[in-house]
């Protein structure tokens, strides 16, 4: 399993429910690494798609607390046994986990991989992913010269999990 996130320089991913920035080469980046596979997302990640629908030609689970929620064109999970369940029955190289802040805490120590997009500004946030570089069991795979779009410089780095969490 993998996480797909952008961040700023600080860590930052959200503000009020929005991401800090959009830049065109990521989102496609984004489509490509998802096309075809399984997402893993929140409620509240799942509003901001376009009319709050799931994302086309990928599966989509939401995980949420919220028991009375439901999602045509997705399955819901509500909490981390009943997601694993879910995953079981599929390769986990063909699941990706696209936040939010939440959902990518619960889950990142199950990744065996995470794809960063980071973007080099520090924007006011109020959600933060954790800081790659300080956890001891994750590690750059593969780092990009930096790349610009509309002025905004930003990089792929792909890390890696040492030692995974076996989905209980």
């Amino acid at each position: 399993m993998e996480l797909i996130v952008n961040v700023t320089e600080n860590w930052g991913i959200g503000l009020r429910d929005r991401l800090l920035v959009a830049i065109s080469a990521d989102l496609k980046r984004f489509r490509a690494l998802t096309m075809g596979k399984t997402v893993i997302l929140g409620r509240r990640t799942l509003a901001t798609f376009p009319g709050g629908r799931p994302l086309k030609n990928r599966e989509n689970i939401v995980l949420t607390h919220d028991k009375t929620f439901a999602a045509e064109g997705a399955l819901v999970a509500h909490d981390l046994p009943e997601l694993f369940a879910l995953l079981r029955v599929k390769n986990l190289d063909d699941v990706c986990v696209i936040g939010g802040a939440s959902v990518y805490e619960q889950l990142l120590p199950y990744c065996a991989r995470a794809r960063v997009t980071k973007t080099l500004l520090t924007p006011e946030a109020d959600r933060f992913f954790p800081d790659l570089d300080e956890l001891e069991n994750w590690q750059i795979e593969h780092e990009t010269s930096p790349q610009e779009e509309n002025g905004v410089r930003f990089l792929y780095i792909d890390y890696v999990n040492l030692s995974p969490r076996p989905l209980a």
